[in-house]
């Protein structure tokens, strides 16, 4: 009877608890994700006049993206030894780590002098900053999609999980809004000071994410692994032996998610300021409507791929991202508002949505509760170097070899899109399958035919 009676109080407590991990998790990442986007528009907008001055402005800004993917190089050791100690250690504890690493990193951002100040030491300690962020956010992703998926209830893991990616959204939209708010100075005044505000703010935003990430419990799965006394000695030399093939396969199914994505976030900027001729506001405000859209879409994948399956739903953002590359330069040409936020909210609402929020419960069902965050983390980070590290770089180089022209771009999309196609051919479907079965589960069905 008593047990009975204990029931709701019981059940009110996990979904209470359930609750404060997705907004930490959604916090935290939503936080780590606009110190990295922040960089990224300012590559594109500030750190070729300031930090590079010295070259033309298409090879300045080509060079502040090449620094942006320095912290793509960074993620993955971030995510090797987060991933290590998370699946040792426990979740909360490094997932609390990663935001301070990331913030202290943003911030001193914000101090940094110029090239004209100290010449070439502020390109390096630029670098040194961007090392740091992507160290953290390394180990970031890992920790909240884990944490979020191992909460969840086994038939709403991929809307659990798709609620962490929110995150990224949240943190796109937060950026652009903050950054877009100071681009409204004078050019004079905005490179001489005000570019500098929002990543000083980013010190305000990691005091409330540290205090709403402390308010997590630990995940159950992984607290039955630390009772069992079963954890791996080595979880990420353990998730390459064991689940070799599984973290290749995530690396290749997240070329199209990744790379796309800093086409529509990072590269955008420098096409439509340079090349279009069109006000940075109106880029900015074009990418804010996108994002604070795709937070929305993000959930509905999800919720999709808990009814459909991952694959279907991941299948379709890729194949319609690889279709919709021509007419999203097309619409870009107008150098219309309406059509440029169009162009640029289907590709990240739909195409990037489809494939990112069924993501977090794909991966995470890739890997037992044993390596669960080393091997998640290691196949979403190392996809990272060859995929979002090296598009705007490789985006913005077409453009100056084609004389500004994007069709050789729309082209480079598309083979983004089918390398992730061809690698989800070869994943199984994970969405019926218990994450306390993941780790003896094969690591890749025979694919039909």
């Amino acid at each position: 009877m008593s047990g009975n009676l204990n029931l709701p109080q019981d059940e009110a407590a996990l979904s209470k608890e359930r609750s404060k991990v997705l907004l930490a998790s959604m916090v935290g990442i939503a936080i780590e994700w606009y110190d990295f986007f922040l960089y990224g528009t300012a590559a594109a907008l500030v750190f070729n006049k300031l930090f590079f001055p010295q070259f033309n402005p298409l090879v300045g800004t080509i060079v502040a993206f090449a620094t942006f993917a320095v912290g793509f190089l960074s993620r993955p050791i971030g995510g090797i030894f987060f991933g290590h100690l998370g699946d040792r250690v426990g979740r909360k504890t490094i997932y609390y780590v990663t935001l301070l690493i990331m913030g202290i990193g943003t911030t001193v951002v914000g101090l940094l002098p110029t090239y004209a100040t100290v010449g070439i030491w502020a390109p390096i300690l630029l670098v040194t900053c961007r090392i740091a962020q992507g160290f953290g956010l390394g180990g970031a992703w890992g920790g909240a999609v884990v944490m979020a998926v191992e909460h969840a209830p086994g038939n709403r893991r991929g809307l659990y999980g798709s609620l962490a990616q929110l995150g990224a959204p949240l943190g796109l939209v937060l950026g652009t809004v903050v950054f877009g708010w100071f681009a409204r100075y004078p050019e004079k005044q905005f490179l001489a000071w005000a570019w500098r505000i929002p990543f000083l703010f980013s010190f305000v935003l990691v005091v409330l994410g540290a205090f709403v990430r402390n308010a997590v419990t630990e995940s159950p799965i992984f607290k039955k692994v630390k009772e069992t006394h079963t954890a791996a000695k080595v979880p990420v030399l353990e998730a390459i032996l064991k689940h070799p093939k599984n973290v290749l396969l995530a690396m290749g199914v997240r070329f199209a998610e990744n790379g796309l994505f800093y086409i529509y976030a990072a590269f955008v900027f420098a096409y439509a300021v340079q090349i279009l001729k069109v006000p940075r506001t109106m880029i900015l405000n074009a990418v804010t409507i996108a994002a604070t859209i795709e937070v929305f879409s993000i959930p509905l994948f999800g919720l999709l791929s808990d009814k459909l399956g991952r694959r279907p739903i991941y299948v379709f953002g890729a194949v319609f991202s690889g279709i919709w590359s021509f007419p999203f330069f097309w619409m870009m040409g107008s150098r219309d508002l309406g059509m440029t936020t169009l162009a640029i909210t289907v590709g990240l609402a739909v195409g990037h949505a489809a494939m990112y929020g069924p993501q977090a419960s794909l991966f995470s069902e890739m890997f037992g509760t044993r390596v669960r965050y080393s091997g998640a983390s290691l196949g979403y980070q190392l996809a990272s170097i060859f995929a979002g590290a090296l598009t705007p770089i490789v985006a913005t180089s077409l453009l100056a070899r084609y004389n500004g022209k994007a069709w050789p771009v729309a082209l480079y999309m598309i083979v983004l899109a089918l390398i992730t196609v061809v690698s989800l051919y070869f994943v199984s479907e994970t969405y019926k399958q218990s994450l306390e079965d993941a780790q003896t589960a094969p690591a890749v069905a025979a694919p039909k035919a």
